[in-house]
């Protein structure tokens, strides 16, 4: 625990905890002072939302809330915002960078698991489990070895090869695998991986394909009709990245003609809010799909390694300042001073001026600046200043901060 001395103590900070993350986060939060903490096991609905977070300073929730403008906009003393998931598609990153505040998540604290799943998928479909399963719960004996296979010397293509991608291909090569990968990005081979120039190529000659990008434009439907069909005849599908990558019409079609033997997907173009709606899906029904509700990162492993690593980056930005690992905010990371000294924070349009007239107002108040860190995007500039000692609780520095021209928003840290 820092032993500075913050403007805003930290008992009185208050932080809102939603969708039943996990509870390591909070004993994160306890164990660095942080006790003002309510904890919801569900989303709350926007009405409810709306009246309660204008007195939080931080916000922690999962993919079902929804962080838009009408909520920003009222969520005056709002720091900074965490995702304790791997997406952020839920928080409108461009009206929370306009209003001066950051959005972290944990992109990597789920590789494992969801790379495990990928993996025992794979062995499920190759085998023939989902059908012989089904079967078996109708009282039929399917015991023989039709379409039955190894994994052990098949080849799976990945699509997108960052960190859950390169995980499954490791555990499929230590498997006898050979492991093909494609990506927009030039990325480093791991093991005997071999990377594929054309998304094409790799559908021609892979066993499996499994999906491992993003949710952006050039990402929606990219697997449609026109690639499921290029895929080999007798291959399998996997989808664990996000469900607007396929196009779930033409993948029924593909496995009702016997193109493809089988597919896994645990991401849907639409999903339930609660587990009270009902799910439906051109899937259903088809014995050789294997179909799970979103759990490809839902080890208890892997929440409780969202739980500490996001609660932690709030923290970090909240003592410190640090914005390293922010997904919407210009990136700086700040080192803690042997000296005491004190640590103010800036946030502005990125225009001409701005920073002329900061430091122009620190020498004007005869204050001797130790430190500046300044990182800016095509939106908004960040700095950091750390000065030599003064009275802490500078109102009227910080006034004069907060009136400059082009300020968002300003605050003294310690």
């Amino acid at each position: 625990m820092s032993t500075k001395t913050f403007s805003l103590e930290k008992s009185k900070v208050k932080i809102l905890l939603l969708e039943g993350v996990h509870k390591k986060s909070i004993e994160a939060f306890n164990d660095d002072g942080y006790t003002q903490i309510d904890y919801y096991t569900h989303a709350l609905p926007e009405a409810e939302l709306l009246k309660i977070i204008p007195k939080y300073h931080f916000i922690g929730i999962r993919s079902r809330t929804q962080i838009n403008e009408k909520v920003l906009k009222v969520a005056k003393k709002l720091i900074a915002i965490g995702c304790f998931c791997i997406g952020t598609n839920q928080v409108n990153l461009e009206i929370a960078k306009s209003l001066g505040i950051p959005v972290f998540n944990s992109p990597y604290s789920n590789t494992r698991s969801v790379a495990e799943l990928v993996i025992g998928e794979m062995i499920m479909l190759i085998r023939g489990i989902p059908h012989r399963s089904t079967a078996a719960h109708k009282g039929e004996w399917l015991k023989n070895s039709h379409n039955a296979f190894e994994v052990r010397g098949k080849t799976v293509g990945i699509i997108g090869y960052g960190h859950i991608g390169s995980q499954t291909g490791i555990l499929a090569e230590a498997m006898g695998m050979k492991v093909l990968y494609y990506d927009i990005e030039r990325k480093l081979s791991l093991g005997n991986a071999q990377s594929i120039k054309t998304i094409k190529e790799l559908l021609n000659k892979s066993d499996f394909i499994t999906l491992h990008v993003p949710n952006t434009k050039q990402t929606q439907n990219m697997f449609g009709y026109k690639e499921i069909r290029q895929m080999k005849k007798g291959s399998h599908l996997i989808n664990a990245s996000r469900g607007t990558v396929v196009d779930i019409e033409a993948l029924a079609d593909a496995l009702k003609s016997k193109h493809l033997l089988g597919a896994a997907i645990d991401v849907f173009p639409k999903e339930p809010k609660s587990k009270e709606e009902k799910f439906e899906s051109p899937l259903q029904n088809l014995d050789n799909v294997i179909l799970s509700p979103h759990i490809g990162g839902s080890t208890i492993e892997a929440q409780e390694n969202i739980g500490i690593n996001t609660a932690h980056k709030l923290i970090d930005y909240s003592n410190l300042g640090n914005t390293d690992s922010t997904v919407n905010f210009p990136k700086v990371s700040l080192p803690i001073l042997d000296k005491s000294h004190n640590r103010y924070l800036h946030i502005h349009e990125n225009k001409p001026g701005v920073m002329k007239s900061i430091n122009e107002l620190f020498l004007k108040v005869g204050i001797n600046v130790i430190g500046q860190y300044l990182q800016t995007n095509d939106q908004i500039g960040y700095v950091v200043f750390d000065t030599e000692t003064v009275a802490t609780g500078n109102d009227n520095l910080l006034k004069k901060l907060k009136n400059i021209p082009g300020t968002i928003r300003a605050r003294e840290l310690f």
